[in-house]
């Protein structure tokens, strides 16, 4: 490895990415050994799983940071075939969890993938290749904003199919916010909200069940043993951390009493152990990555990858406001995960490879930079 290819490497945002997951693993391991022996007579059953993820996704991770961001927009067709396709396969053979209502899983033997999760990087590449096209004429509503969209409201429908309100939810905001950073007009950004806005609206007083899981949060003392359980056992894994918390491994919750506490609802585990300091350096660890991308995004020359790194952070973001306004209760609980600290197979390797194209952006600015200032050093 030579030195100009180390220096060209963000190791701020890797170095941090490092540590969450890592830092997730553990965490993973505290918030479900009571249930993975009570389950599985296996303590460590939970965290070998993810141990596994880690290991797959560090492979992926590495082979897509060296991967050229710029040979997507080739493969984009593929990946929106890609994303169809498995969508599909979730409507056909899609293994869910009865006691959630919900299809959103293909199993492969063993082990269970979320398609919705490819989906959601997938689509944030196409986005950038095709908004990067249309710079010329992106305040062309018609033929510069709406085309892609069409796309975007056919994987919406797919993913409500499921039903997976929280991840289609992230989805249209994520397109609604790439719209927005491509150059599209105030009035369609407005308009597209209200359309937003009028569907979201539809589809939760469309299903009964679920408008009551968008309100249960406002009051879930009204139903503490069923709506508002999983909640207000949140709030007293919150309430019991204080400042440093009770130690590692000393959550009283988690003992059957905090439902997906290794999963959506981690973060109050955290909190309960390690305190408002722990939970302190997970929000850290995600201001360096969000900011690592946001200037990523910003230095880069090539309209797509900017549109892309902007993506990812965006993405990134709703995923983090979705899980922590849940565990809050300042949001609807959505079963969104904690990005690479959550249980969780495929959000982690999407993450992960998320994180690996910004890292391969960021080699390409340092590079560019590189090959201009010696360009001016031999013209001066």
């Amino acid at each position: 490895m030579n030195y100009s290819f180390r220096k060209d490497n963000d190791w701020l945002l890797i170095g941090t990415t490092i540590v969450l997951v890592l830092f997730g693993l553990l965490m993973v391991y505290s918030a479900s050994f009571v249930e993975g022996y009570m389950l599985f007579s296996n303590p460590h059953y939970y965290v070998m799983r993810q141990a596994m993820w880690v290991g797959i996704s560090a492979v992926i991770f590495f082979i897509l940071m060296h991967f050229q961001y710029k040979h997507f927009q080739k493969l984009t067709p593929l990946i929106v075939l890609v994303s169809f396709i498995l969508l599909f396969l979730v409507l056909i053979i899609g293994t869910g969890r009865e006691d959630v209502g919900a299809d959103r899983w293909i199993r492969v033997g063993p082990v269970g993938l979320q398609p919705s999760e490819f989906v959601k990087l997938g689509l944030i590449v196409y986005l950038a290749h095709v908004y990067s096209r249309k710079q010329a004429y992106i305040d062309n509503f018609v033929n510069g904003v709406l085309p892609p969209l069409i796309i975007v409201g056919m994987m919406f429908a797919l993913i409500m199919r499921q039903p997976d309100l929280g991840t289609g939810t992230s989805i249209m905001i994520t397109a609604l916010l790439m719209v927005f950073i491509s150059g599209a007009r105030w009035r369609h950004l407005i308009g597209l909200a209200g359309v937003g806005a009028f569907v979201f609206s539809f589809l939760a007083i469309f299903e009964s069940y679920r408008l009551e899981r968008l309100t249960s949060y406002m009051d879930p003392f009204a139903d503490p043993m069923g709506d508002g359980f999983q909640l207000i056992n949140g709030y007293l894994a919150i309430s019991n951390g204080g400042l440093s918390g009770l130690g590692l491994g000393q959550s009283l919750q988690k003992m059957r009493s905090l439902p997906e506490g290794h999963t959506d609802f981690i973060l109050t585990v955290i909190s309960e152990e390690l305190g408002f300091l722990g939970v302190g350096l997970v929000f850290i660890c995600y201001g360096i990555i969000l900011f690592r991308g946001v200037s990523i995004g910003a230095k880069c020359k090539t309209p797509f990858g900017s549109l892309l790194a902007f993506g990812i952070v965006f993405s990134l973001t709703i995923q983090i406001i979705f899980n922590i306004g849940a565990v809050s209760g300042m949001l609807p609980i959505t079963g969104v995960t904690l990005p690479l600290i959550s249980y969780g197979g495929t959000s982690l390797l999407i993450t992960l490879t998320s994180i690996a194209i910004l890292a391969n952006i960021h080699q390409n600015n340092e590079r560019q930079k590189r090959k201009q200032a010696e360009n001016e050093s031999l013209s001066a």
